[in-house]
């Protein structure tokens, strides 16, 4: 029996968006093993700064985990916003309140405002878009 016009292409995009989002996760986690690992063996600045980049990077699988077929420089920039406005945010009292209260909040939205990490934020969403760009490319 003939398929529908349009079937199979709806279960091949349905299949590579299945395909993407477990690249996705895998990426994810790969990226949370590298922050904790980073921050485990260093100290100071480039377990710092290091961890932000990593924030934003995992912050873009996230994106592309959620949509599948975004465009790289779209979860990039969105990563980056993301981070970015988490940044801001604790020019409030919000976050350092929550901090104290439970360390999943101390790990996702930090206690204090640091104008580096703007920069290191930035520097995640290049990475991300680069990586993105290039797995798009091979596929």
């Amino acid at each position: 029996m003939p398929s529908l016009p349009g079937t199979q292409d709806r279960a091949a995009g349905a299949a590579a968006a299945v395909r993407i989002r477990l690249a996705a996760a895998a990426a994810a986690v790969l990226t949370v093993a590298a922050g904790l690992g980073l921050r485990a063996v260093t100290a100071g600045s480039a377990g710092k700064y290091g961890g932000d980049a990593l924030y934003t990077v995992l912050l873009v699988t996230l994106v592309v985990l959620v949509a599948p077929r975004v465009a790289p420089l779209t979860a990039a920039a969105s990563a980056l916003a993301v981070s970015w406005g988490i940044e801001f945010l604790q020019l409030s009292e919000v976050p350092a309140e929550l901090s104290r209260r439970s360390a999943v909040a101390r790990l996702v939205l930090g206690s204090t405002f640091n104008a580096p990490d703007l920069l290191w934020y930035a520097v995640g969403a290049a990475a991300g878009w680069l990586v993105l760009t290039a797995v798009r490319r091979q596929v």
